[in-house]
């Protein structure tokens, strides 16, 4: 067996299946694609779930890939023994309702023994306990003994994840010889030791589950085989571990190189240089697909890797920045299959070598501290470091939590990451709440003020919405970075853009930035300091980096319409001056796709006859067709072309003077139609006042008023159709069911009078003299607080002088109701204060007038009560 090396595997294994009708694809990103399960790929299947679901529609239905993967779930351990990595390849061949069990393990029997030239003798299948199919054509066809094929449970060989496609496995052993092995006396396939090693893994999707352990056949069977790149390797060059096959060996030899060690002498010494040897690799690949260091996502992942290496390089002694030396190491082993790392090795070096200075900064210093700590924590016995001090690292000095967990565990310590946690949660908190940090001239300081001064944006959009440009600047909402990459939210800046940035009242374009390498929505566009145009959204796939060539292209429907609307606001100005007088200013505006509004100077409102009279000279220039014309020129000759300037701005040398036929000339920045036609209509929505002799109005055009009468059409006619008539006759209808509703609700308060009447029966008879004054007391069920002054108004007639109290009980409330005649008030009887003493019985307040007051209450129970409190609370108040 020849000892292919990595490149030649991999080339070997995409040929082989491109002659069996595949379509060899590229590697996707490491970056999922719609996909928030994932933090980053991690298998040879992952970026093609959507095929697998249906979801999209597969190239071709036989597919193979090596795709480039990153596994973090123990980054501590990655080191401590050679047995894994971060980063590693999966080969893979995948059938999509194609083929299925027959193919492919006759496929990867072929591979393994006539093209790589494997000993047949030591390979060893398993199938899966009842798949008798598989064990069938592995004896029968391929012709190997039924000792040799091992039937494993649904723990080994089944590949299910939750509900949804899943199926049985067949994996491939290799027998390395006793060499390898652990001397057992049973030592076979399924030994935990390294002589039998899984080479391929063919995953037969035939069922769909419910979850709840119910299969149903699935129509369309699937095959989903990996194959670890790095361990194929293992087998062919017959080495130890990953860490010695040619690739990897070569960067470890550099490693070693400027460590000035060697490995496989001392334990602690091979745990560091494969660390720096493993995490170079990942960092490098990482950000050739766009990932930046941040303390978040995948970025934060990155980060811990970085600095874990960095970490690791000092332990080993290498002196200075090394981490790009290392990164060019990697490029030119692994270009032959990634040659995208090649094209973007100026970028990955740069954000390498940007980080590693951050870190540099503050790493003694940290490590420094952290030793006091330490000894610290030796003087007072405790073996945790407290939540507090973690973050002080953190915070402080860069260190990630895992960072200062793996130090201390180096010294049999622990790190109390619920404190941490709460001081992280803290930070957070207090940010949250904290006035926007300002500079000194007040303005909000944001990362746009990071950007270099000399960057400027040239705006070339009045006569196209495409353009071609370089990338300037790129930053995500709190950083400066060198790429952004899918499903990230951030700004572009380029040399030159199609554009519109919010100004002048005029609303930003929306549209795309797209290159072959992604595509990147722009959801608004802003105006920065020193002449910056800012393209800000998100990245919808694939990546973008600096200097990258790229397509801008401006909404065409978004722009149009907004410019329809700004021509309009010229003529809208125009004809105010026209039926208010000259004295009208524009005082502000607002144009977007949608509305337009125009805030003016004006000393009253505006007469409804006044309104249309502007809409109609509106209109009238809209169907002169005007040409609408653009000049440049100089301030001066501007002003003598007798064009408008707005009150306030602030213009330079040169202006632009938009001139619609001979009716308007005013000097504008903003994008319009070509003629005024385009505009179609105009209509006034409203007209009101904003401040003192300040008008607003808000008015549509084009598609935006006919989305206007189309919503008010619907209303009308669901408004006719609750009505039951048709909307010719809802007026008239409505007109109706006013004169119907006034019947009704005046004979609904004379049968409420005469219920409350009745309710209290014969009420004088239960009048009783406090002090001189009469008084009724009257409890009555379910009468409104209106109900209770009209029969107040009632009793009192019929009492002739003194006081009326009525308490109703309603709906599990309370309503109370005093009120007092002339003569009881020159007794001294004040209703507000009568309600006010006896209001808490029945748990509410109140108060009111001498002669009529009122409350509420939520305790009908302390409706008695309060009545015969009423007699202590009266006689107090009347006068001796």
């Amino acid at each position: 067996m020849k000892a292919y090396g990595v490149n030649e595997l991999r080339r070997m294994f995409l040929e082989f299946f491109e002659s069996k009708g595949h379509l060899a694809m590229k590697s996707f990103s490491l970056v999922p694609h719609n996909d928030n399960s994932l933090l980053l790929i991690n298998s040879g299947m992952a970026p093609l779930k959507p095929y697998f679901t249906g979801q999209e529609i597969p190239p071709r239905k036989r597919v193979t890939t090596c795709q480039k993967c990153i596994r973090t779930g123990d980054i501590e351990n990655i080191g401590k023994t050679a047995r894994h990595g971060t980063f590693f390849e999966m080969l893979g061949n995948f059938s999509f309702g194609d083929y299925f069990k027959t193919e492919a393990i006759h496929w990867s029997w072929e591979f393994l023994t006539e093209v790589v030239g494997l000993d047949a003798n030591r390979l060893y299948p398993s199938v899966y306990l009842d798949d008798d199919e598989a064990f069938a054509i592995w004896n029968q066809q391929i012709g190997i003994p039924k000792e040799k094929i091992f039937r494993f449970g649904k723990e080994d060989n089944f590949w299910e994840h939750g509900s949804g496609p899943c199926g049985p496995c067949s994996e491939i052993y290799y027998d390395r010889g006793e060499k390898y092995g652990c001397g057992k006396p049973g030592c076979t396939v399924g030994c935990d030791c390294d002589r039998y090693i899984e080479v391929w893994n063919n995953v037969f999707t035939q069922f769909d589950s419910d979850g709840h352990g119910n299969y149903t056949e699935l129509e369309h069977k699937n095959i989903d085989t990996g194959m670890g790149l790095e361990r194929l390797a293992v087998i062919v060059q017959d080495v130890d571990s990953l860490f010695t096959v040619d690739t990897n060996k070569a960067l470890l030899d550099r490693v070693c190189e400027l460590a000035h060690t060697k490995y496989q002498v001392e334990h602690e010494t091979d745990v560091s240089l494969r660390i720096v040897t493993d995490h170079i690799k990942s960092c490098t690949f990482m950000i050739s697909d766009g990932i930046m260091p941040s303390n978040e996502g995948r970025g934060y992942v990155l980060r811990r890797l970085l600095r874990r290496a960095a970490r690791h390089g000092r332990k080993l002694g290498i002196e200075g920045k090394f981490l790009a030396d290392l990164s060019s190491t990697v490029i030119a082993l692994s270009k032959d299959g990634y040659p995208e790392l090649e094209e973007k090795k100026a970028m990955i070096f740069r954000v390498l070598t940007e980080e590693e200075d951050k870190f540099n900064k503050t790493i003694d210093q940290g490590l420094s501290i952290l030793t006091e700590m330490q000894s610290w924590m030796h003087a007072e016995g405790v073996d945790v470091l407290r939540g507090v001090d973690a973050f002080k690292l953190y915070d402080t000095y860069g260190f990630p939590l895992d960072l200062t967990k793996e130090i201390l565990e180096e010294y049999g310590l622990g790190v109390d990451e619920e404190g941490f946690a709460a001081c992280m949660q803290e930070q957070r908190e207090k940010a949250r709440g904290a006035r926007k940090e300002t500079n000194y001239m007040g303005a909000d300081v944001t990362i746009y003020q990071s950007i270099d001064p000399s960057i400027t944006t040239k705006f070339v959009g009045y006569d196209r919405l495409v353009h071609d440009s370089a990338i300037t600047v790129l930053t995500t909402k709190d950083e400066l970075v060198e790429a952004l990459t899918d499903g990230q939210e951030g700004t572009i800046l380029v040399e030159e853009t199609p554009f519109y940035a919010t100004m002048g009242g005029q609303n930003a374009d929306i549209g795309t930035i797209v290159s072959a390498n992604g595509e990147f929505l722009v959801t608004d566009t802003i105006r920065l300091q020193g002449g910056k145009v800012g393209h800000v959204g998100k990245m919808l796939r694939g990546m973008f980096q600096k200097g990258e060539i790229v397509t801008l292209k401006v909404d065409e429907e978004n722009r149009r319409a907004t410019a329809k609307n700004h021509s309009a606001t010229h003529l809208l100005h125009k004809a105010l001056r026209m039926v208010l007088g000259e004295h009208v200013e524009q005082a502000g505006s607002l144009v977007t796709a949608d509305r337009l509004r125009f805030d003016f100077t004006h000393f009253s409102a505006m007469t409804a006859e006044e309104i249309q009279k502007v809409e109609d000279i509106v209109n009238a220039e809209i169907r002169a067709a005007l040409p609408v014309i653009t000049e440049e020129m100089t301030l001066e000759e501007a002003k003598k072309t007798g064009a408008m300037a707005l009150f306030g701005e602030k213009y330079g040398e040169r202006v632009r003077v938009v001139k619609m036929g001979d009716f308007s000339t005013e000097l504008c920045g903003g994008t319009h139609v070509a003629d005024t036609a385009s505009i179609s209509y105009f209509k006034i929505l409203s007209e009101a006042g904003i401040a003192a002799n300040v008008r607003r109005i808000e008015a549509l055009t084009g598609d935006g008023l006919l989305h206007h009468y189309e919503t008010e059409e619907k209303e009308l006619f669901a408004a006719a159709k609750a009505a039951k008539t048709t909307p010719t006759a809802l007026t008239e209808k409505i007109a109706a069911m006013l004169e119907e509703i006034k019947a009704l609700h005046s004979e609904n308060e004379k049968l409420k009078n005469r219920l409350a009447n009745e309710a209290v029966g014969d009420a004088l008879s239960q009048v009783k003299e406090v002090g001189g004054v009469k008084l009724l007391a009257l409890k009555v069920q379910d009468v409104d607080m209106n109900g209770l002054r009209n029969l107040g108004d009632s009793m009192k007639e019929k009492l002739g002088e003194g006081v009326v109290l009525i308490a109703s009980s309603e709906n599990g409330k309370v309503n109370l109701m005093a009120t007092a005649t002339e003569g009881a008030l020159k007794q001294g009887v004040h209703a507000g204060n009568l309600i006010k003493g006896i209001a808490a019985l029945v748990g509410g307040g109140g108060g009111g007038r001498p002669n009529m007051a009122q409350a509420g209450g939520k305790n009908p129970a302390g409706i008695d009560a309060a009545l015969q409190k009423a007699e202590e609370v009266l006689a107090a108040q009347i006068k001796s």
